[in-house]
């Protein structure tokens, strides 16, 4: 009596590993990410940083953090929303334009999605806590939050006309 063997082949679509020589240029994308996520960055922005074109930075960045640049930069937005919501005294609707999103509705149910509680039960929690929250207005004054400008801060570059 012989044994029948049944082989199972498993075949698996690897994505494109980053070659080393492009990872500096994917770092380059994503710290961009971190410092400017409360700007508008859509894909081919991000992917200009890069020096890539989008499609393949795309597969690129997929495969290097497990994640695409978009959802990189919605998780960064998210995060950001939580230090704000624990630590500063401001409505959601501030926070949400503060950390970059352009809807209230996208931006509650993204975080809802990442964080398992709605914006305001998030904020309400922390709050219950009784932890030092820094008054809004403050941050706002102090252009620690000033995401229009409007504060009068002055800028590190010089004007052209006081160039020597």
């Amino acid at each position: 009596m012989t044994d029948n063997v049944v082989r199972m082949e498993v075949t698996t679509r690897l994505e494109p590993r980053a070659p080393d020589d492009v990872l500096a240029h994917l770092r380059r994308a994503r710290d961009h990410i971190d410092r400017h996520y409360a700007e508008p960055l859509d894909l081919d922005r991000i992917a200009a940083v890069a020096g890539l074109s989008k499609f393949h930075f795309l597969r690129l960045f997929r495969s290097t953090y497990g994640s695409t640049p978009v959802d990189y930069l919605s998780r960064r937005r998210i995060e950001r929303a939580q230090d704000l919501l624990r630590s500063a005294n401001l409505t959601v609707t501030e926070v949400c334009m503060l950390v970059g999103f352009s809807s209230l509705g996208s931006f509650s149910a993204r975080f809802t999605r990442l964080v398992g509680e709605s914006p305001t039960a998030y904020r309400n929690r922390w709050a219950a806590r009784g932890g030092p929250r820094v008054p809004g207005c403050y941050l706002f004054m102090r252009g620690v939050l000033d995401p229009g400008g409007t504060t009068g801060a002055i800028s590190e570059k010089p004007d052209r006309a006081d160039a020597v």
